[in-house]
This record gives structure tokens, C-alpha cells and sequence, in this order.
């Protein structure tokens, strides 16, 4: 393996593991080679490396690999490090237990009707589905593409919930990312303000949504957090939003948390990107537990032209998605022939001038809608084509045409995004600002964040610890979001990093409008290439269910025992 392609971290960490364990000379290189593979497969986001016949056996000789206190473990021909393998052992035995806990809740056939109408057309009603299954699961996946009314599904199995289980019941509500909660709870708040619900019902519908780290409780400067087994959530439901975008020690922690005898339901698209950190928890649970997932097929709000070209690259049909973007029809969808920073920075200046028009808080929060129309989203972050060199040609680009974007880090006007948790401010990872001249105290500039309940709340630019200008920002950066126009960004050149799944989540961030940038056999290699990521999820679940089965296992069907975590029956 050459050198140069590893992160010092890799090499470092597999020198430290190679020179403590029992091999030697051509072996002991072997080792060390095997364990830099692992060690970038963890950050490619892989939970495990597999491994041939001749390596499972070198790694057992190395003394370095077992259950308990060494650092590696070899389970089903596949290499862990212990504490991800840890996090996957408990998942899948909490979740197996979690799903056939099963606690029937008898329907009321009025109710549903009420809530799901039906289908003119007599197609399958996959929304009343999942009510149904919720009422029949502890743990229930609810997948779909964009406007598949996931959250209206979801708010309709609440009322179900709440109407034949009492107003006492308690409801979580959680998304990965601040910007994916707070869509959330305005699609929740949304959803209800629709139906036709008692007053018992509608008011204990919960309308404030947090992030996943806040629903846990975070501690500083410790991976733990507050909520665990025990010390457990104080809901009898869960609901996380964008599923998908949370990794495999994350979910394990959330699990973990569930109070005995609690639900939990998944919202996620299992065909968007997975999460940044290890595992593709959601794909491999649907997968795994079919019994307790429901996709929902028909989308209700979706543009038909954006729905046809997401489905195009969706299904590896390159071609159908080329010459739906240069045919002409659908309008919204379609190639960029002009140049990507003219465009973009054209877009912007509409944004500007409307930043300096704008002089009252109530104003302020105009930007961010404006903000939300429109986005440029790079598949890489760093080269001309990447999100660095976008927002820096933007930023010239309106500097040129009067916005001075120069003279000043923090000028006004100025979007940026957070790019690492800071607790003791309650802001997260992609949480988005605008950098505005605070009116109650001229000259002096602050960065506004939107705020659950409404608000803004504004920071002296020296308090944010880390944060980016995003006039463009990556595709990974963008889950969780909806924008009116997306402008998506191809390199020149082909990378690995590009995939179907990149596309498809670019594309699906979009509400009105798509333009691509890129040349034809970039595309072309783009569609073909499907993420694999190594997993031991799915397989394990499998198995695990399998082995319950055969084994009698006295917990199917039947209910988590209080105080059971989820281990062995």
C-alpha cells in the first residue's frame, strides 16, 4: 500500500497496533497493511473491512483481535475495530428485541377512515399501511422519496396514538441536523393545521422538534450522553426525521435510550446518502426487517419533472436522465450552458439587494426564505469546482457588481454555516447564519440564526468557533434541507467521491427548479457508480432472527420486559 495515500492517522495507528502484536518480520508488515485498510474504510464510512481466508487467519495470529479488551474483532470473515463492532452488536440485538415487541393497539376502523380517506384510483393506501403497522409494532420505518408525506403520515399515526392510548401519551420528536428539525416541526405543525382533530388530540400533538444531540442530552467533553439505558428518554414515542442521515453509534446510543415498552418510528429516504460517520443504518434496516418497514410509492406535492429525473438516476438510466435535462421538457429541469459563477452570482445579487433594504429583525428573517430558494451545491469541497472556489468566485462576482464582499471577514450580508457542534450556544453542525448589523446597536455586526420557536437569536462573529462562507455548499452539507432552485456542480474530471446517491440527493433537495453543471461522461460515470458500503448490520439482524425463530425465542410477539436492554433472551 503507498504511503502517500493514507491519512497520518492510518499509518500511525496501524505502526501502534503492528509493533504490540505477536507477528513478525513479513507478517508483521502484512498486519499493519490490513489495518491501514480498515482505518480508511472507517472514515469512507464502512463499519468493517472484509477479509480473505489468509487475513481472518493472520489477524487471529497477531494476538491483537477477540471480544473483551483487544482492539480488533473478526466476525463473519469481517474486520472491526471493538468499538464499532460493540455499537453493531448492541444495535441489532436491542433493535431485533425492539421489533417484535409487539403492543397491539386496538384500532378504532372510524378513526382511520377519518384520517386516511382512501384512493379515488382503488391504488394501495401505503400511508393508512403504516398507521396500521405502527399500531401493530414498537418499531416502525416509514421510507420515501420527497413528497411521499412522510411527516403527514406520521402526524396522522400520533393523532391514532393519542386518540386510543390518551392524551397522556409523550412524544419525541428528533432530526439529525437544526435545520432538518426545524423543518420538521413546520411540516408537524403544518400537517395538523390540515386535519380535522379533537381539541385533546391536536394539542397534545408535539410541535417543537430538536436535534438528535439535544433530545440525548448532551455532555460536554464526553461521548456519553445524559439520556442512556439508565437514564431514559421520557417518551412513550420517538419519531426521528432524516433516518438516514444518522450513523451507526448514533442510533445505537438513541436505542439504547428508549424507555422500556416505548415506540420508535424512522422517517428517511433509503436512496439518499447515507451518514458521514460508519454504517448505512437505514438501508440495511429496511433490508433486514422488512415486517417493519412501509415505502410510501405516491408523492403528493413532488414537481413530476424533478420526480421523473431523480427517479432516472435512481435506477442507473444515465441516459433517460441526460435527455430529460437537454430535451427541453420538463422546463425545470435542465443542463447549464452559460457559466456556473454568472449564474449563481446573478442569483445572489438578488439576495443582496435585498440584504441592504432590509434595516428590522422582521426583515432579517426574509433573507433566510430568500436564502432557501436558491442554493449552488458542489460534489466536492475543495478546487475550482468545489465549494471553496464557488464562493470565492461568488463573492467576486458581486463584489464586482457593487457588493463589496472584501473588505471586511464579516461583511454585510454574509451566509455562513456552522461546521462543528458547539453546545454551550446550541448550535450544530450546518446550522445556517447571515452576518446583519444589529439595529438596536449601529456598527456593530452580528450573525442571526433562526431558532425554533421563530426567533433570531445574534452572535458577535468572535463566538463561532468554526463556521464557512456557503454561497454554495457541499451535497453531503444540503441533506436535510429544502430549496426552491439547487444549481449542482460537477468537476471536470471524474471522482470516485461522485455517486448516484451524491445525484439523487442533490437533485431531491430541490422544490421547483434543477440546473446541472458537468460534461456528459461525468455524468454518465456518476449515475453508474453506487456507494457499497461494508456492513455487518444486515446480515447480523438476519441471522439473529433466524436463530430466534428456530430457537423459540419467548420475546417474539411478545413484549420487552421492563428494565430489558435488548440482550440474549
Amino acid at each position: 500500500m503507498e504511503e502517500e495515500k493514507l491519512r497520518l492517522l492510518d499509518s500511525q495507528f496501524a505502526k501502534f497496533l503492528a509493533k504490540r502484536s505477536s507477528l513478525a518480520g513479513n507478517n508483521r508488515q502484512q498486519f499493519r497493511e490490513l489495518v491501514c485498510k480498515l482505518s480508511m474504510s472507517l472514515a469512507a464510512g464502512d463499519s468493517c473491512l472484509p477479509l480473505t481466508e489468509e487475513e481472518e487467519e493472520l489477524v487471529e495470529r497477531s494476538g491483537m483481535a477477540g471480544e473483551g479488551a483487544n482492539p480488533l474483532v473478526v466476525w463473519q470473515k469481517r474486520l472491526y475495530l471493538q468499538r464499532i463492532f460493540a455499537h453493531e452488536k448492541r444495535l441489532a440485538d436491542q433493535l431485533l428485541h425492539l421489533a417484535h415487541d409487539s403492543k397491539l393497539v386496538a384500532g378504532n376502523p372510524s378513526l382511520l377512515d377519518t384520517l386516511f380517506t382512501g384512493s379515488v384510483d382503488k391504488e394501495t393506501d401505503w400511508q393508512r399501511i403504516s398507521a396500521e403497522r405502527a399500531l401493530e409494532h414498537s418499531f416502525l420505518i416509514i421510507s420515501g422519496g420527497p413528497g411521499t408525506g412522510k411527516t403527514s403520515t406520521v402526524v396522522k399515526i400520533l393523532a391514532l396514538l393519542l386518540g386510543l392510548m390518551g392524551p397522556k401519551l409523550r412524544v419525541g420528536l428528533a432530526a439529525p441536523t437544526g435545520k432538518a428539525a426545524m423543518r420538521l416541526q413546520e411540516s408537524i405543525r403544518s400537517s395538523v393545521s390540515q386535519l380535522t382533530l379533537p381539541a385533546a388530540v391536536q394539542e397534545n400533538i408535539p410541535s417543537q422538534a430538536h436535534t438528535l444531540h439535544r433530545l440525548l442530552g448532551v455532555r460536554r467533553f464526553s461521548p456519553f450522553f445524559a439520556h442512556c439505558a439508565e437514564n431514559p428518554l421520557p417518551y412513550d414515542v420517538v419519531v426521528i426525521d432524516e433516518a438516514s442521515m444518522v450513523d451507526l453509534a448514533l442510533m445505537s446510543k438513541l436505542v439504547d435510550a428508549l424507555r422500556p415498552g416505548s415506540r420508535l418510528i424512522l422517517l428517511g429516504d433509503k436512496n439518499q446518502l447515507a451518514s458521514v460517520e460508519s454504517g448505512a443504518v437505514l438501508a440495511d434496516l429496511t433490508e433486514a426487517l422488512p415486517e417493519n418497514t412501509v415505502e410510501l410509492k405516491k408523492s403528493y406535492r413532488f414537481d413530476e419533472g424533478i420526480k421523473a429525473f431523480a427517479e432516472a438516476i435512481n435506477s442507473g438510466d444515465s441516459g433517460r436522465a441526460w435527455e430529460i435535462m437537454t430535451g427541453g421538457e420538463p422546463e425545470n429541469v435542465s443542463l447549464l450552458q452559460e457559466e456556473a459563477t454568472g449564474y449563481g452570482g446573478e442569483n445572489y445579487c438578488n439576495y443582496m439587494q435585498a440584504v441592504h433594504q432590509a434595516q428590522s429583525l422582521e426583515e432579517y428573517k426574509k433573507l433566510f426564505s430568500l436564502l432557501d430558494s436558491f442554493k449552488i451545491l458542489c460534489a466536492l469541497r475543495n478546487g475550482p469546482t468545489g465549494v471553496s472556489g464557488i464562493n470565492e468566485q461568488v463573492e467576486r462576482y458581486l463584489t464586482a457588481k457593487g457588493y463589496d464582499c472584501f473588505s471586511s471577514p464579516w461583511y454585510q450580508g454574509r451566509p455562513v454555516m456552522v461546521t462543528r457542534n458547539d453546545y454551550a450556544l446550541d448550535l450544530y453542525n450546518g446550522d445556517i447564519g447571515i452576518c446583519m448589523e444589529d439595529p438596536e446597536r449601529p456598527g456593530t455586526m452580528k450573525v442571526w440564526f433562526e431558532r425554533s420557536d421563530g426567533t433570531l437569536q445574534g452572535l458577535l462573529p468572535g463566538r463561532l468557533s468554526s463556521c464557512e462562507t456557503v454561497y454554495a455548499l457541499t451535497i453531503h452539507k444540503s441533506q436535510g434541507t429544502e430549496i426552491g432552485e439547487v444549481l449542482v456542480i460537477l468537476p471536470e474530471h471524474d471522482s470516485t467521491l461522485i455517486t448516484r446517491e451524491l445525484l439523487y440527493t442533490a437533485v431531491t433537495r430541490a422544490a421547483l427548479r434543477v440546473k446541472v453543471k458537468g460534461s456528459r461522461p461525468v455524468f454518465d460515470l456518476a449515475v453508474a457508480r453506487k456507494i457499497e458500503r461494508f456492513s455487518g448490520l444486515a446480515i447480523r439482524l438476519k441471522e439473529n432472527r433466524k436463530e430466534r425463530e428456530e430457537n423459540g425465542c419467548p420475546c417474539k410477539g411478545g413484549g420487552r420486559s421492563r428494565g430489558s436492554r435488548g440482550g440474549a433472551c
